[in-house]
């Protein structure tokens, strides 16, 4: 393991036996999780980057530009699940369909994207219908721990920022490797507590109960070992682990500076969200490294 720090039809999923059931989240608090995702799409679009990629970006150097950034991001993510090209892929919470997309017209990938949110699903077949790779993308609308997926069907499996609306760790990592072939791998970006005791001591506090409470409806966001305990019970490998803390503080900062251009945009389509984006955005930039972290894992299927 190395860890370092970095500034088509769709197949049907069939859940082996010995995976049990998820467990039962407050159905209004995932409802809640499905309305932020289901925003107008056109108010991703006035404060993210040209995909609309809902997660950090890869800043390998001063100036570089949030456009930049995504785009070193996927091919980052696409480096680090090996993929050379023409690979089956999914994606678990595609948000705007940028995993997805960006696999299917740079590599060839069969890519299937996974979200409970309807907008997005008709925003990405737009995207893909205009990018030319209909043929290549699929999504399917529900929930990864749910719908069924056809065993050792995918060559890669992605969660960037999802894993944190999941309430069952375990589960989802048995899944994800229940999909993927023999040497298949999966990439997990997740924003984590630092420690232990950071998630003890803030996990109720203030500025977390509102991040979860007013713009997520449900979220549980965990140290860093129990995504690689929950890996390994699984049976996984586990290959590298990037610390991408400051690559996420500095995507936060383009978004802020977006919002606050665009604040009248936004709330002529939904009034009052620039507020709301802008505390949230502030409360997840003030706890970087002091009781939160990001990390980029990949795991392998080695058998």
């Amino acid at each position: 393991m190395t860890v370092t720090s970095t500034g088509a039809a769709a197949p049907t999923v069939t859940p082996p036996a010995t995976v049990a059931a998820a467990p039962t989240a407050d159905p209004a608090s995932i409802a809640d999780t499905n309305q932020h995702y289901d925003l107008d799409p056109e108010i991703f679009g006035l404060f993210l980057d040209s995909r609309r990629k809902y997660s950090s970006g890869l800043y390998r150097a001063d100036g570089v530009t949030l456009e930049e950034a995504q785009l070193a991001k996927l091919r980052f993510v696409a480096d680090r699940l090996a993929l050379r090209g023409g690979e089956r892929t999914l994606d678990v919470g595609c948000g705007w369909g940028s995993v997805v997309l960006h696999l299917a017209r740079e590599l060839g990938c069969h890519a299937v994207g996974v979200s409970p949110a309807g907008r997005q699903h008709a925003y990405i077949a737009d995207r893909a219908a205009e990018l030319g790779v209909s043929d290549l993308v699929r999504t399917r609308q529900g929930h990864f721990e749910t719908f069924d997926v056809e065993p050792a069907s995918f060559d890669a499996v992605s969660l960037l920022g999802s894993i944190v609306h999941m309430p069952d760790l375990d589960l989802v990592f048995r899944r994800a490797r229940a999909a993927l072939r023999r040497g298949g791998r999966l990439y997990v970006s997740e924003s984590c507590f630092r420690n232990g005791a950071a998630h003890a001591e803030f996990d109720r506090r203030g500025g977390t109960e509102f991040v979860r409470n007013s713009i997520f409806g449900w979220g549980d966001m965990r140290p860093l070992s129990e995504l690689v305990r929950a890996a390994e019970d699984a049976g996984f490998s586990i290959r590298s682990v990037d610390d991408l803390t400051e690559d996420y503080r500095r995507t936060i900062e383009d978004w802020l500076a977006n919002v606050a251009a665009n604040a009248g945009r936004i709330d002529a389509i939904r009034p009052g969200t620039a507020a709301l984006l802008t505390r949230y955005l502030q409360v997840a930039n003030a706890g970087w490294g002091f009781t939160t972290k990001h990390y980029a894992l990949v795991c392998q299927k080695s058998r």
